[in-house]
């Protein structure tokens, strides 16, 4: 079995949901391998991995809705050490995902017809977020 790492760095634009699917993708050819696993760990509290619809982006407009509406900004937290963004974003990531599981086939993802991958950005303000990317298999 054969083992590879990229880390993929994401500049973000503040909240919003940023499509990382071509810079796995090219992680995935990089490496090699034909079949096996990528696995995808973000590095990050605020921010989180969802697999998601590619095609429509009223899909996203409307998770990143529905994501506000239960977890709101304001006056509600303790933790507000950066800012009242703060604890709504790190809840933001605990409700979805800090890591993903892709399986490779023929040397290349296998995600649906309209699966996308996303890194969230819950901070309203830009940061420079960092993906490992993990690719084993043979």
């Amino acid at each position: 079995m054969t083992h590879y790492q990229q880390l993929i760095r994401i500049q973000t634009a503040g909240k919003s949901l940023c499509n990382i699917t071509s810079k796995v993708e090219d992680a995935v050819v990089k490496s090699g391998i034909k079949i096996g696993l990528c696995t995808l760990f973000l590095r990050h509290t605020s921010a989180s991995l969802v697999i998601q619809e590619n095609a429509d982006p009223d899909v996203l407009r409307d998770l990143a809705n529905f994501l506000a509406k239960i977890v709101p900004e304001g006056p509600y937290y303790i933790h507000d050490a950066e800012g009242p963004d703060d604890m709504p974003a790190h809840i933001r990531t605990a409700l979805t995902h800090t890591s993903e599981q892709i399986p490779i086939s023929q040397g290349r993802l296998v995600l649906g017809t309209w699966q996308g991958i996303y890194l969230w950005e819950h901070r309203q303000r830009g940061n420079m977020r960092e993906v490992v990317v993990h690719i084993s298999g043979d």
